[in-house]
């Protein structure tokens, strides 16, 4: 591992233009008081002053701090489709090319991905960036789920908080368990999250882009506690099977069943946030079958269980549920 000359591992805070102050701050408070680390703080001069919310970032050091790093962490910033600077993206290049770790939180990975530092890896952003993410370069294996992605000497995290996970995570990684869990005590945050960015994630069904089917979505959405078939579906919208698919992805770039998983998994978050229903009225209320099966479909779609889901996001004054959508 490469050290400073006080002995301590450099780390390089990367200010990009419109950083965001939240996943600025992470890296430089998680690392910055932490005795095993030295942060520096570095921004491209020629772009001036890197403004931010409220406030504007003055750093000590220039891109040449990227040359002497042992790790480089690119915050997230405001306008990721914009292009970068042409130095900013070869001394990323040249930092990774020497053997430098690189970490990005929320839209930082934007920077790495334009760097091409990505093409061909597993890596994650903000949940509501991850399509662009993926649009914008198909190379990469977008892991819109993940807390943090590690992939050895390039790391990405989601959004914001998450690149506390990812901090405590290389602190773990570099000097044990008992290090990252003595940051984790200090930042008054858990040492390791449980689940995944799924459990964020707004909705999950997709925004339709046709109203042809509409009626028989909201059908399906009034009718989730009982079962719904195929042919069912398609005997309502009077058309044969085949032509209701095709429509159907046509309309919602998805599967009749797979949309209607998406939407029975979105009213079970419902019910587990605003009601006291146990588990097994969620399931059938939700038509996602047997408790056993309702538990296995909600950790396959959200990335945790349904009652660490409801004891993270539960909210207050909640009462008794209602009997159907």
């Amino acid at each position: 591992m490469w050290l400073s000359d006080s002995g301590r591992h450099r780390i390089a805070a990367l200010a990009l233009p419109g950083v965001l102050p939240l996943d600025f701050g992470i890296p430089v408070q998680a690392f910055g008081s932490d005795p095993h680390y030295e942060v520096v703080v570095c921004a491209d001069p020629s772009a001036g002053p890197v403004r931010s919310d409220g406030f504007t970032v003055t750093a000590s050091a220039g891109l040449e701090a990227l040359r002497d790093a042992d790790t480089i962490v690119v915050p997230g910033y405001r306008a990721p489709d914009a292009p970068l600077p042409g130095a900013v993206l070869s001394a990323l290049r040249s930092a990774h090319a020497r053997g430098a770790r690189l970490m990005s939180i929320c839209t930082g990975a934007f920077a790495l991905a334009a760097a091409g530092l990505l093409d061909g890896r597993p890596a994650t952003t903000h949940w509501q960036r991850t399509a662009a993410l993926q649009r914008m370069y198909p190379k990469i294996d977008v892991r819109p789920n993940e807390l943090y992605v590690d992939d050895g000497d390039v790391l990405t995290s989601a959004g914001v908080t998450a690149g506390v996970d990812l901090c405590l995570h290389v602190v773990r990684r570099d000097y044990g368990a008992a290090a990252a869990n003595a940051r984790a005590r200090e930042l008054v945050a858990p040492p390791q999250r449980a689940g995944g960015q799924a459990q964020f994630i707004e909705r999950f069904r997709p925004a339709s882009h046709g109203e042809d089917l509409a009626a028989i979505r909201t059908w399906m959405l009034d009718h989730l506690a009982q079962p719904q078939t195929l042919d069912e579906l398609a005997d309502r919208a009077h058309l044969s099977r085949r032509t209701f698919i095709r429509r159907f992805r046509q309309e919602t770039h998805t599967t009749p069943m797979a949309w209607l998983a998406a939407a029975r998994i979105d009213w079970a978050r419902e019910l587990l946030e605003t009601t006291t229903s146990p588990v097994e009225q969620v399931a059938r209320l939700s038509g996602l079958g047997s408790p056993a099966a309702f538990r296995a479909a909600f950790h396959r779609h959200v990335g945790t269980s349904p009652a660490d889901y409801r004891s993270t996001f539960q909210a207050p004054g909640h009462g008794e549920p209602t009997p159907g959508r």
